[in-house]
């Protein structure tokens, strides 16, 4: 077979084509399997999405159904002990043995009155009263602290309790009913409804029954 040689200008462009060529084949086979890639995406999600569709229908529909069941009991419970629970935000049922144990209840977000402006306004002229030394000063930021609003621009209800147990240690009146009045504006919104379920374990202590999807390993 009679070989051909090439010119070092030709051995330059053929070796050009071919790199050319090589690359080419790697775009296609790139695109390629972008597309098995794209195809695969379509299935599993299309798969996947009823089935989780159908768990969500599922938990929603067992919620009610633990709920609706639930506010017999509290009905019940309400006319036993004579004691109102319209107010509470959460309810604990634990079983005979203690061995099961489900937390009902709503989420809130805190929020108030605009009267909650005028116990604001009488905490802080007393308490500004009392700046005389180092030692009061540091009362005086302690309750300023405590008077700080998160980003809605409330108050966290927690600090209203910490609040109450300074006004009564100090027994002023004024301070006293400053709280009050911040404790009377408190007006939470509900959120959402949750159930927690919990067992106890061979150790006895309560672990908690996953019921979403982070919560499960």
């Amino acid at each position: 077979m009679e070989q051909v040689e090439m010119t070092a200008l030709e051995r330059e462009e053929y070796e050009a084509f071919k790199a050319e060529r090589e690359k080419k084949r790697r775009e296609q086979q790139r695109k390629e399997q972008l597309r098995q890639y794209a195809e695969m995406v379509d299935e599993e999600v299309a798969t996947t999405i009823p089935q989780l569709r159908e768990v969500s229908d599922m938990l929603r529909q067992v919620k009610e159904t633990v709920f609706g069941n639930f506010k017999t009991i509290l009905a019940m419970k309400a006319e036993i002990t004579g004691v109102r629970t319209d107010s509470q935000f959460s309810h604990t049922f634990t079983n005979s043995d203690g061995t099961f144990r489900l937390i009902l209840g709503v989420n809130t977000l805190d929020g108030y009155r605009d009267t909650v402006e005028d116990g604001i306004a009488m905490v802080k002229g007393y308490i500004e009263s009392q700046a005389r030394d180092d030692a009061t000063k540091a009362l005086v930021n302690a309750v300023l602290r405590l008077l700080s609003r998160d980003s809605q621009g409330n108050i966290k209800a927690s600090r209203v309790l910490q609040l109450r147990k300074m006004a009564e240690e100090s027994g002023d009146e004024r301070f006293l009913e400053g709280v009050r009045i911040i404790e009377a504006s408190y007006q939470p919104t509900v959120s959402k409804k949750f159930i927690r379920a919990q067992y106890k374990d061979d150790e006895g202590a309560w672990r908690p029954i996953p019921l979403g999807m982070t919560d499960v390993n």
